[in-house]
């Protein structure tokens, strides 16, 4: 099995585990998206964590994205409030992280977290492959599941 790739060992691994392999995947991904989206939610720049991880961005490149975005009321400067103009506010606009700008484009925090989640699929592989075999085992000694079904 050295010289197969990811793709050929996630379908050995669905013949042999069947239903166990499909829930654990499912599980990994419903944790995936539920821990991106939570990470979106609270402004984390998911953007630059990608390019930590030496992963592919889900979000369009800067050139691709055009920089005369429009940005909802809320993150324009009010001068007639007499806003302070903090530190937050560059240019008559409060600034927002980038992921903001792609969560507004991709439609919203959880278009966002699935897009990155489909990135990450040769994270979410290997972790599949590795906690499949001992999850099958475990539902085998209590006698959940029987040769990949379920047992009533």
């Amino acid at each position: 099995m050295a010289g197969t790739t990811l793709s050929s060992r996630f379908k050995e691994l669905l013949k042999k585990y069947g239903k166990v392999a499909l829930g654990v995947h499912f599980s990994v991904s419903a944790i995936s998206i539920t821990s991106l989206y939570v990470a979106i939610k609270n402004n984390v720049d998911v953007d630059s964590l990608f390019s930590r991880l030496h992963l592919p961005s889900p979000a369009p490149s800067d050139s691709d994205s055009n920089n005369s975005s429009v940005f909802p009321d809320e993150f324009k400067d009010d001068a007639e409030a007499g806003s302070s103009g903090g530190s937050d506010v560059v240019g008559g606009v409060k600034s927002r992280s980038r992921t903001a700008e792609i969560a507004a484009s991709a439609g919203g925090a959880l278009g966002l977290a699935i897009l990155c989640n489909k990135a990450l699929f040769p994270v979410r592989v290997p972790i599949t492959l590795a906690l499949t075999p001992p999850i099958a085992r475990f539902l085998a000694r209590r006698k959940i599941i029987k040769d990949g079904g379920i047992v009533r």
